[in-house]
């Protein structure tokens, strides 16, 4: 298991500690590769809104392999996954949402909520390079 406990407590260090940086109190989550739960977490005064989209994030980016914001862009009306949140509740198309790559293969996905798209998608993307540190 590329997702032991210990790296997804890890990550979500990581996630706190950004967020900080930044000065933002968000929801943190990590599913595995088939977008089942492995943690969450709100910290602080979170917007209660991340508390349902952030474990969104991380599924939809575990079970497309893109991020959030990348299937919103191909889910748009004429485009080639168009209306696929309509055939799964639990997609989220909210940026945010981050694939989890191990030696180019799906292990799982991360989502981060609480901040603008901007701030979400900053410590999303150092979370990111703290996994891909780490699971080497």
């Amino acid at each position: 298991m590329i997702l032991t406990d210990e790296l997804c407590d890890r990550l979500c260090a990581a996630a706190h500690e950004k967020s900080a940086e930044l000065g933002v109190e968000i929801s943190f989550a990590v599913c595995d590769a088939s977008g089942l739960p492995r943690v969450y977490r709100r910290f602080g005064e979170a917007l209660v809104l991340s508390i349902t989209l952030v474990p969104g994030k991380a599924y939809t980016a575990a079970v497309t392999q893109y991020r959030t914001k990348d299937v919103a862009a191909a889910a748009a009306e004429g485009a080639p996954l168009m209306a696929i949140q309509a055939n799964d509740p639990r997609i989220t198309l909210v940026a945010g949402g981050y694939p989890l790559f191990r030696d180019g293969k799906i292990a799982g996905g991360i989502g981060v909520g609480g901040g603008t798209e901007e701030q979400d998608c900053e410590i999303a993307e150092y979370v990111l390079s703290v996994f891909e540190r780490l699971s080497r």
